[in-house]
């Protein structure tokens, strides 16, 4: 019977001398699977996608991507991975087509499937117009939509993506996002499992079946959105903007019958309540007979950043754009075929 687990980690642990990166991590993704990864800045994350794709050889434990472990059988991972780095890494002084057939080439793609793949693709990501221009005269988006195609030339099992809207305008992401959303669904009989990382709450809960909260080198949340939410205390979140002695408040505050948890930074404090709307008015009077002013209010429902500020204390913060990234060239195999 085939394996139903695209990737199964097993206590995997990473270590730099003293320091320990990833600490004994394991999870399992299912194919077929959206799974995303989200983790502050530090976390770990980088460090296990670099052993998932066959950069870093773990310290301890174990991973299989595709059935093959990633330590004694590299070859045969890459072989079975799309990898989508957060850096573009299309060639600007190459065509659209010209970039799809020479990817095509490294994986040893035979010339007449990888024609008949590049047009299929291209087509797939809305480029067949363009794909005779140099990949210089597209705009981000574009060569975003182009270097996901690009990797799915030789039909790989997995595809991993590191923040792959990240600096794209918000009409370009929703782009990505409906095309990422076209693999989960299938083509041509295929079927992929998609590996995410994100900084983008929103990106996270609007395309993954499953997220895993990583902080501090292990994983101390993974579900759905909804089973992440409801395993929060309290179904709102009050933010207050205040002045005063902060304190005073925060101590007054969790006195609150329906209060279940309070997390501050700076002058701005997120309370998970009950019924936040009833309660907010009450939440005020405590501020200010704690000698505090209100600055500004507002309540939602959980959300996915709120889960994430529960189990990590502090929120994400969109990175910085890395001019090299760690995972270009990953998943390259160093034959040229025809």
């Amino acid at each position: 019977m085939q394996d139903t687990k695209a990737i199964v980690v097993s206590g995997i642990t990473r270590k730099f001398g003293s320091a320990t990166a990833v600490d004994r991590i394991s999870f399992q993704v299912d194919r077929g699977e959206f799974f995303g990864f989200l983790g502050p800045n530090g976390a770990g994350k980088t460090t296990l996608i670099r052993m998932l794709t066959t950069l870093l050889k773990p310290s301890g434990g174990k991973a299989s991507v595709a059935g093959f472990d990633v330590a004694e059988e590299p070859a045969q991972v890459r072989q079975h991975i799309g990898v989508v780095p957060q850096a573009m890494t299309s060639d600007l002084d190459l065509t659209g087509r010209e970039n799809m057939d020479i990817y095509g080439r490294f994986y040893g793609v035979r010339s007449k499937e990888r024609k008949q793949r590049t047009e299929y693709l291209l087509d797939m990501v809305g480029l067949t117009q363009r794909a005779d221009d140099l990949v210089a005269a597209y705009s981000g988006g574009m060569r975003r939509r182009l270097e996901i195609a690009r990797v799915l030339v030789h039909k790989p099992a997995l595809l991993f993506l590191d923040e792959p809207t990240i600096g794209l305008d918000p009409q370009s992401r929703r782009v990505v996002w409906e095309l990422l959303r076209k693999l989960t669904v299938g083509g041509q009989g295929e079927s992929i499992t998609i590996f995410l990382t994100t900084h983008y709450m929103d990106e996270a809960e609007t395309l993954c079946g499953r997220v895993a909260i990583i902080d501090a080198g292990k994983i101390i949340a993974m579900g759905s959105t909804a089973e992440l939410k409801a395993g929060i205390p309290g179904n709102d979140i009050i933010k207050l903007k205040v002045s005063g002695p902060a304190d005073e408040i925060i101590k007054a505050i969790e006195k609150m019958p329906y209060v279940h948890k309070i997390n501050s930074e700076d002058d701005s404090f997120s309370v998970s309540v009950d019924n936040g709307a009833e309660n907010l008015p009450g939440l005020i009077d405590v501020v200010r007979a704690s000698r505090g002013a209100i600055l500004a209010a507002s309540v939602h429902e959980q959300s996915l950043e709120d889960v994430f500020i529960h189990y990590t204390g502090k929120s994400i913060r969109e990175e910085e754009a890395k001019k090299v990234n760690f995972l270009v060239g990953a998943g390259m195999p160093a034959r040229l075929g025809r």
